[in-house]
């Protein structure tokens, strides 16, 4: 399994910002939309970071309420961890415990086709085992 499959599943739209956005607007914007992070793109349209609700929560803690009125850019992961079509949910999965984030643009040919979270890469990782599982019941009752 791999990730272009969740993303067949899940579907691909992306919410992004900018850098220049302020954090209490995507804060809004995260909270409306009921995700846990957006990307950050340049006006070229360039990948450049991740906002997350952890990065919120990190702001707020250091500045207090003032850290509502900031940039994205000030707050945003900038060393984007991202991944590819065919990487596989395990691989994925991997990485994502390994660097401890929950959220991974999906980048193809130097452009954002996707975004998947743990939530999305556990539910696959289930779904193969519950698959595996129906097999393996089938074979063994038919001998």
């Amino acid at each position: 399994m791999t990730v272009e499959l969740i993303l067949k599943i899940k579907g691909s739209d992306v919410v992004t910002v900018g850098p220049e956005d302020s954090i209490e607007a995507t804060a809004s914007l995260l909270s409306a939309r009921k995700i846990g992070a957006v990307v950050v793109k340049d006006r070229e349209g360039g990948v450049i970071g991740v906002l997350s609700e952890r990065d919120v929560v990190r702001g707020i803690a250091q500045a207090g309420a003032a850290a509502l009125t900031k940039p994205v850019k000030e707050l945003m992961t900038g060393k984007v961890v991202s991944c590819r079509l065919q990487d596989s949910v395990t691989e994925v999965m991997g990485r994502m415990t390994d660097r401890r984030i929950r959220h991974l643009p999906v980048i193809e040919d130097g452009k954002l086709v996707g975004m998947i979270s743990i939530g999305d890469v556990v539910k696959q990782r289930i779904d193969e085992a519950l698959l595996e599982a129906d097999e393996l019941k089938r074979y063994i009752a038919t001998g």
